[in-house]
């Protein structure tokens, strides 16, 4: 389902959405086009929760915790430099 229809369904709730078809544009805007319901969520602390769990998880699928009270979905692509924590080795002294 789209967005519009996704807020029809789930009026003014917190949603954990799985993105199954998306797209960049040339401003860096993420649209997604084809969205699946992973969960309700009581607030958005709830939502994030979830979020962080599931994508611990399975980090290759496109997760977003969002509220449907909003008209439109904004969403910034960014890019992130750096070493990721599970990727770097420590020493003990």
């Amino acid at each position: 389902m789209n967005w519009t229809e996704l807020r029809q369904i789930y009026p003014n709730q917190w949603l954990l959405i799985e993105a199954l078809s998306a797209h960049t544009t040339a401003d860096q805007q993420r649209h997604l086009e084809q969205l699946a319901v992973i969960s309700r969520c009581l607030d958005g602390e709830e939502a994030f929760q979830q979020y962080r769990q599931f994508h611990r998880h399975y980090p290759q699928r496109e997760l977003y915790f969002v509220h449907t009270g909003r008209d439109t979905l904004d969403i910034e692509e960014r890019y992130w430099l750096g070493i990721h924590t599970h990727h770097a080795t420590h020493t003990e002294k």
